[in-house]
C-alpha cells in the first residue's frame, strides 16, 4: 500500500507539471526574451479601480474568464479548487450558502446575514445563495483575503469575493456556445450574443445555461436517483450617450429544482467498537437510508443597475441592485429511520428580499499630482420570512405495536428586518515613485428587527440597533520595479446575530446566550512582498498574518443535545400540554479567536509553451479559552466523546434548568484544513498555424484535518485531487474541443462525518383500559439512535467532453 501510495502521488504531481494552466493567466504572453514569454498582468478592481494585481498590497486571487473555461469550472464551488484556503459550499437543504476562509467558519443559518465572506454582483453585495450556482457567462471573479468594507459594501473579516458577468461590447457583434457532457449524468449548455444596438451608444448581451445534473451521487435503494436542474438567463444593457456619462443594467433570473439525499456510513468504518449495522454502507458506496429523495426549489431575481460621470479628472458613480429569493425544501426529521413508511418531514419556505445603494466619488486624475481618494454612502435593506413546520412523532405503547399515534407538526414563523447604513473614505498617498500610504474609515449604523414565533406563540423578539467606526491602513514600498513590500492592519465589525433552529418553548437564561449571540469584532494584521522575477517571466509573492476576534459565533459542527420542550395536542389537533424530549442543535458560542497564516504564489512561465503555478496556504484559528456550548453528561466540564443519543433523564440530571452544558475551549475554530494548495500549468503543442494542441490540469493538495475536535471519528487525513485535460484550439480563439478527468484517481474522503443518527420522539404509557378503551398516559420524551453516520465526500471521479465555438465579440 506504502508502495501504491508513492506510485499515485508521484504520478499526480508529474502529471501536473507537464500539464496545467497558470493561476489568473488569461492568454499567451508576449515575448519577453527569445524563447522566453512573461506572464500576463491581470487587472483587479480590488481598490475601486483598475491595478495591476502586483501593485495592490494585498492578497488577491483572481480567475478570469479565460481560465473557467480552461478548466470546465461549471458550478462556482470549483473555484475553490483554484483559491487554496477557500471552502464554498451550499446547505443539504437548499436554504443558503457560504464561504469559509482564514482559518474561520461561517453558517449562514447561523450567522444570518453577515458573512464572514462577503459576495458581490456587479459591484454590488448579494447573498451567497445566489452566487453558489451554476456558472456562465463571468468575465472575472476576485477573491480578495483579509477584513473589507472601508472602500466595498459591507464589512467583511475575511474577505471578499466579487463577480464581474462580461459586459455588453458597444462596437461588435458576437455569440459563443459552449456545450459539456460527461459519464456521471451531467448536460451542460451555456452561450451568449452581443449586439451593438447603436454603435458606439448601445449595446445588448443576452446568456444563459441549462445544466442537468446527478449532485454528488448519492443514491437511495429503490429511489428516483439524485437530480438537479438549472436554467438561468441574464440580459445586460449598457448605453454611453456622452463620452462621460454612462448607463448600465442586469436582469437576472435563476430557477433550480433538485432531488438529493444524505450520505450514510456505517459507525462501525470509523468506530470499530461501534455495534454492526443492519447494512453494511461504506462512503464508497455513496448510499442514504432515506426512504424519499429531499425536494428542493430555488428561485433567484436580481436587478442590478449602475450609473457613471466622469468630469475633471473626477468620477461619481451611482450602484443600485435589488434581488428576491424564494427557497423550498422538506427534510426528514427521522433520520435512525425509527418510523419507516411515515413522512417526517421538516418542510421550510424562504421568501426574502434585499434592496442596496451606493454613491461614491473617487478621482480618475491624482489630486495633487499625489492623493487618490473614495468617499461615499451606502444603504442596505433586507426583509426575509421563513416559515416552517417543525414535527414531533408520538409514538404507541409497545403493547399497541409502537407505530405511530400522531404526528404534530408545530408552526414557525421568522420575520426579519435588517437595515445598514454607512458612510466610508479612503485616501492614497503616492511619495514619491516608490512608496505609498494609504487608509479608510467606515461608519456603520445597523438595525434589526425580527422575532420567532412557535405554534403561533412568540418566544423571542428583538430590536436591536447597533455600530461601529471601523478602519484599515496600509503601507508599500517599491525597492526596485520589480519588489513590493508591504504592511496592513484593519477592523472588521459583523452585528449580533440569531441562530436559527432551536424551537424550544421554554429556552434557559443560557441556552438563549448560545442563541442570541453580541456583536463580534476584529482586528488584524498583515505583512508581505510580491516579486517580479526573470525579466517577468516569474512572479512570487507571499503574505503572513495574524488576526483576534471578540465574540466569534463559533458553531458547534455537530448537534448539542439539549432538554427541548415541545407542544403536546390531543387527537383533534389541539394543544393540551408541553412535555420534554432530547434536541440537538448546533448552538453558536460567542468566543475569542486568534487566527495565524502564511500565504504565498509562485506563477512560471517556462519558454513559450509552459507555464507552472504554484498556491499555498496556511491558517490555524484557535479559540482561546472561550465557553462553549457542549455535550458533557458526565459533567467533567470536557466535551465528550459522542456516540450515541443520551437519554432524557441522564441529560437533564446533567443539566438541570440550564438545559444545555458548557465547556472551557482552547480547539480550532475552523473545520478546515489548515495547509492545502494547489499546482497548475499548461502545455501548448502548436499543430499548425491555425491550431493548437494542448495538456493542462490542476493538481489540488488538502491537508489534514479536524471536523469537529470533540469528534474523533471524523478526523481527515491528507488528500489530493488530480484534474487534467487534453484537446485542440484554434489560434484566433474561435473554437475549442477538449477531453477532460476530474479527480482522475477516483479519491474518495470522507471530509466531514456526523454523530450517529438518532430521532427523537414522544412516547405514550400504557394506563389500562376504562369502559373497554385504552388509556394512554404520557407522553414523555425517547429517542433512538441509529448505527450509521451522516458524512459529505469528495467530489465523484468524472470523464467528459467539451466543445466551444464562438465569433465576433465574445
Amino acid at each position: 500500500m506504502k508502495a501504491f501510495h508513492a506510485v499515485h502521488w508521484g504520478v499526480s504531481l508529474g502529471a501536473v507539471l507537464m500539464a496545467t494552466p497558470l493561476l489568473a493567466q488569461t492568454a499567451p504572453a508576449e515575448q519577453a526574451a527569445p524563447g522566453a514569454s512573461a506572464i500576463t498582468d491581470i487587472i483587479v478592481q480590488a481598490r475601486r479601480r483598475e491595478e495591476d494585481v502586483q501593485d495592490v498590497p494585498a492578497v488577491i486571487d483572481a480567475v478570469t474568464s479565460a481560465q473557467i473555461d480552461k478548466l470546465n469550472l461549471r458550478s462556482f464551488n470549483d473555484v475553490q479548487a483554484l483559491v487554496p484556503g477557500l471552502e464554498l459550499s451550499s446547505n443539504a437543504n437548499g436554504i443558503g450558502a457560504n464561504a469559509k476562509l482564514r482559518g474561520i467558519n461561517f453558517d449562514v443559518n447561523a450567522s444570518g446575514n453577515n458573512p464572514t465572506v462577503e459576495f458581490y454582483f456587479n459591484d454590488a453585495p448579494i447573498t451567497a445563495g445566489a452566487i453558489i450556482q451554476q456558472m456562465y457567462d463571468i468575465g472575472q471573479i476576485e477573491v480578495q483575503r483579509g477584513p473589507q468594507g472601508t472602500l466595498r459594501g459591507r464589512a467583511s473579516p475575511s474577505g471578499s469575493i466579487t463577480v464581474s458577468a462580461k459586459k455588453p461590447d458597444l462596437y461588435g457583434y458576437g455569440a459563443y456556445v459552449d456545450l459539456t457532457a460527461n459519464d456521471i449524468g451531467t448536460m451542460n449548455a451555456k452561450g451568449a450574443v452581443n449586439i451593438p444596438v447603436i454603435e458606439g451608444i448601445l449595446a445588448l448581451r443576452a446568456a444563459g445555461v441549462w445544466d442537468e445534473n446527478e449532485g454528488d451521487r448519492v443514491r437511495a435503494a429503490n429511489n428516483p436517483d439524485p437530480r438537479s436542474t438549472t436554467t438561468s438567463g441574464r440580459l445586460s444593457a449598457i448605453a454611453k450617450p456622452l463620452d462621460w456619462l454612462s448607463f448600465e443594467g442586469t436582469y437576472q433570473y435563476l430557477k433550480r429544482n433538485a432531488q438529493s439525499y444524505d450520505q450514510a456510513i456505517s459507525f462501525s468504518e470509523a468506530n470499530p467498537d461501534a455495534a454492526p449495522s443492519p447494512v453494511l454502507i461504506t462512503a464508497e458506496d455513496r448510499l442514504s437510508l432515506q426512504e424519499r429523495p429531499r425536494p428542493i426549489h430555488q428561485r433567484f431575481e436580481i436587478y442590478n443597475w449602475r450609473a457613471e460621470a466622469a468630469q475633471m479628472g473626477q468620477k461619481l458613480i451611482y450602484q443600485g441592485q435589488h434581488y428576491t429569493q424564494k427557497l423550498y425544501s422538506a427534510d426528514n426529521f427521522d433520520d435512525a429511520i425509527f418510523f419507516p413508511g411515515q413522512i417526517v418531514d421538516q418542510v421550510t419556505n424562504t421568501r426574502a428580499k434585499a434592496t442596496s445603494h451606493e454613491v461614491r466619488l473617487q478621482n480618475e486624475e491624482r489630486v495633487f499630482d499625489f492623493l487618490d481618494y473614495v468617499i461615499g454612502f451606502f444603504d442596505y435593506k433586507n426583509a426575509s420570512r421563513t416559515n416552517l413546520t417543525t414535527p414531533t412523532v408520538v409514538r404507541l405503547p409497545l403493547l399497541f405495536g409502537g407505530g405511530v399515534a400522531q404526528i404534530v407538526n408545530t408552526p414557525i414563523a421568522r420575520p426579519t428586518n435588517e437595515h445598514e447604513q454607512s458612510f466610508f473614505g479612503n485616501l492614497t498617498a503616492h511619495i514619491g515613485k516608490d512608496t505609498e500610504i494609504s487608509g479608510g474609515l467606515r461608519r456603520i449604523d445597523y438595525s434589526f428587527v425580527g422575532n420567532f414565533s412557535v405554534g403561533g406563540r412568540v418566544i423571542d423578539a428583538q430590536d436591536r440597533d447597533e455600530g461601529k467606526l471601523i478602519y484599515n491602513a496600509s503601507v508599500k514600498h517599491n525597492f526596485s520595479p520589480d519588489f513590493m513590500v508591504y504592511a496592513s492592519t484593519g477592523s472588521s465589525w459583523r452585528p449580533g446575530l440569531t441562530a436559527i433552529g432551536d424551537f424550544n418553548l421554554a429556552p434557559s437564561a443560557l441556552e438563549k446566550s448560545f442563541v442570541n449571540v453580541p456583536p463580534e469584532s476584529s482586528k488584524s494584521y498583515e505583512l508581505g512582498f510580491k516579486s517580479t522575477l526573470l525579466g517577468g517571466r516569474a512572479q512570487f509573492n507571499v503574505t503572513a498574518y495574524h488576526q483576534k476576534f471578540k465574540n466569534f459565533p463559533y458553531r458547534s459542527p455537530t448537534g448539542i443535545f439539549y432538554v427541548n420542550t415541545v407542544a403536546v395536542t390531543n387527537a383533534s389537533g389541539t394543544v393540551t400540554g408541553v412535555s420534554q424530549q432530547v434536541g440537538q442543535f448546533n448552538f453558536v458560542s460567542p468566543v475569542p479567536v486568534e487566527v495565524n497564516g502564511v500565504e504565498a504564489d509562485f506563477n512560471l512561465a517556462v519558454g513559450s509553451r509552459l507555464n507552472i503555478g504554484v498556491n499555498g496556504s496556511y491558517s490555524l484559528g484557535k479559540i482561546k479559552n472561550g465557553v462553549v456550548a457542549c455535550n458533557d453528561i458526565n459533567g467533567d466540564g470536557i466535551p465528550d466523546v459522542t456516540t450515541g443519543t443520551p437519554s432524557l433523564a441522564d441529560l437533564q440530571a446533567a443539566v438541570g434548568a440550564d438545559n444545555l452544558a458548557t465547556c472551557r475551549s482552547n480547539q480550532r475554530s475552523a473545520f478546515l484544513p489548515p495547509f492545502s494548495a494547489s499546482l497548475q500549468g499548461e502545455y501548448r503543442i502548436p499543430i499548425s498555424r491555425a491550431t493548437d494542441s494542448y495538456v493542462r490540469g490542476i493538481f489540488s493538495y488538502n491537508g489534514k484535518s479536524q471536523g469537529d475536535p470533540t469528534n474523533p471519528f471524523d478526523n481527515v487525513s491528507d488528500y489530493g485531487l488530480l484534474n487534467l485535460y487534453a484537446g485542440v484550439r484554434g489560434t484566433d480563439g474561435n473554437w475549442e474541443l477538449s477531453f477532460f478527468a476530474k479527480n482522475l484517481f477516483d479519491t474518495t474522503k470522507v471530509i466531514s462525518r456526523t454523530n450517529p443518527y438518532f430521532t427523537s420522539y414522544q412516547q405514550l404509557g400504557f394506563g389500562g383500559f376504562s369502559n373497554g378503551a385504552p388509556v394512554f398516559t404520557g407522553p414523555t420524551g425517547a429517542s433512538a439512535t441509529s448505527t450509521y453516520t451522516g458524512g459529505s465526500l469528495t467530489p465523484p471521479r468524472e470523464f467528459g467532453v467539451n466543445f466551444r465555438f464562438a465569433f465576433g465579440t465574445r
